[in-house]
């Protein structure tokens, strides 16, 4: 290692270099306990990850690539003996558009920030999520992030027009691309996003952006089975005239949980099976009043209220958003992240309840997300000393019936890599690793991730 470093210093210099104690003193990430890298490499261009994937692939070093350390399946997971390459001193708006709707970005760039600095040229970014505060930009696009608003404009990868990114041998694709429309060969961009930094170091992007809209409409309804909310969805999105913009569905033990004594104040009562947030961007208030006034009417839903204040439309979402008091009731916690047809989510939803108590009466389980988009995260306190596997078999076995995914926007990681047969096939798996070995013939890049690496070496 020293040899290396050394290198390292001579690209970024002794403050790009983070070593010995300072390296496990920094947070780790969701789920991980330490930063197990023997450094941490903090370049600012893309010229320096260049230069240091160059020489890491030269000598074999492993290399792990670290942007806001919000992703929840251990992607960013390093060991003894690995490189970690954080991308936070990359971290520069070089570019916003408002004639084209576009911002130049590089890869460190927060989330957050790039929305307040598009909002003074009255334009927004599309993706939000509940990490919009320290999520990076690279690692968004790295792992395609999903979010609040995927029922309106999609995932990440629907937001990036072109992007720039450092090959493990030190090349750099750079297909900065500005246009919407570009039918020249094949989308080299697309290798990039949701590779989880197994393929290459995504160092800058071309976001497109959308105007700022003039209204938002929020509204928080209750129902007593999903199958009332599927047909409130269908039928909001049709009232609105495409214009809706998030649909989140929360069961009543993540409601209660949020909602109980000294925590939020509950908007509506509490007794009903579920709740949906909805949220529409752009719309005449009095249309969305009567979208769901109709929709009431038509037993959809049970009760509604809306946001009439932007204060009422913030309470409203922090009951969705705050994970601090199911983190705490549900300990040891466990937090899911799954994808599968909306149709099929009623019957999803009892299947794991009965898996789940069914081996431990005494659990804990609560559903909520992006019902819109077919996404549902799953908490769980399944007591001490439940094993991990046996917890995920729960929650992955069902979705073989109704082909869902085990990832619908965080990734696989390490913590996802032995359910990935569930959602992808053995000659799409297959096709993977040979793009992996394509690209990264070393195996130098986030090593281990996705698949196995004996898998990844002997392919």
């Amino acid at each position: 290692m020293p040899g290396i470093i050394d290198d390292l210093i001579g690209i970024v210099g002794e403050s790009g270099v983070i070593l010995g104690d300072d390296v496990a003193a920094r947070y780790p990430g969701y789920f991980m306990d330490r930063i197990e890298a023997s450094a941490i490499v903090r370049p600012r261009s893309t010229e320096e990850v260049s230069r240091i994937l160059a020489q890491c692939n030269a000598v074999g070093q492993p290399v792990v690539v670290q942007g806001g350390m919000s992703g929840w399946v251990r992607a960013t997971q390093t060991r003894a003996g690995e490189i970690a390459l954080s991308l936070e001193r990359m971290n520069t708006i070089e570019q916003i558009d408002p004639v084209n709707r576009t911002a130049t970005v590089q890869a460190g760039v927060v989330l957050a920030t790039l929305q307040d600095a598009v909002a003074e040229h009255g334009l927004a970014f599309a993706l939000d999520l509940g990490g919009r505060g320290s999520c990076q930009l690279g690692g968004n696009a790295a792992t395609n992030a999903g979010g609040l608003r995927v029922i309106r404009y999609g995932m990440m990868r629907e937001q990036v027009l072109g992007l720039e990114a450092v090959l493990p041998d030190g090349q750099v694709v750079s297909s900065l691309n500005r246009m919407i429309k570009n039918n020249t060969g094949y989308d080299l961009k697309q290798l990039f996003i949701g590779s989880e930094g197994t393929l290459g170091v995504i160092t800058k992007l071309v976001l497109r952006l959308r105007e700022l809209p003039a209204d938002n409409s929020t509204a928080l309804v209750s129902a007593e089975s999903v199958e009332q909310l599927a047909g409130l969805l269908r039928h909001v999105d049709k009232a609105l005239g495409g214009r809706l913009s998030a649909f989140e569905l929360i069961d009543s033990d993540f409601y209660e949980v949020n909602t109980g004594d000294g925590r939020h104040r509950p908007p509506l009562a509490h007794g009903s099976a579920f709740y949906a947030l909805i949220e529409a961007e752009g719309t005449d208030a009095a249309v969305f009043e009567n979208a769901l006034g109709d929709a009431l009417a038509r037993e959809l839903c049970d009760d509604a209220v809306i946001a009439s204040s932007v204060r009422e439309r913030d309470a409203i979402w922090a009951i969705r958003e705050d994970l601090e008091h199911i983190v705490r009731d549900f300990q040891p916690f466990l937090a899911f992240d799954v994808s599968l047809p909306v149709g099929d989510m009623a019957d999803y939803m009892t299947e794991v309840r009965a898996r789940l108590l069914g081996r431990w009466p005494h659990a804990r389980i609560a559903f909520l997300g992006h019902m819109g988009d077919g996404n549902l995260h799953v908490a769980i306190g399944a007591g001490p000393g439940a094993p991990h596997a046996e917890v995920e078999a729960c929650v992955y076995e069902p979705l073989r019936r109704v082909q869902g995914s085990v990832s619908a926007e965080h990734g696989i990681g390490l913590e996802k890599k032995p359910w990935l047969a569930i959602s992808r096939s053995a000659i799409e798996r297959d096709m993977m690793v040979r793009i992996k070995r394509l690209l990264d013939p070393r195996m130098i890049l986030n090593p281990g991730k996705i698949f196995d690496l004996t898998d990844q070496r002997e392919a």
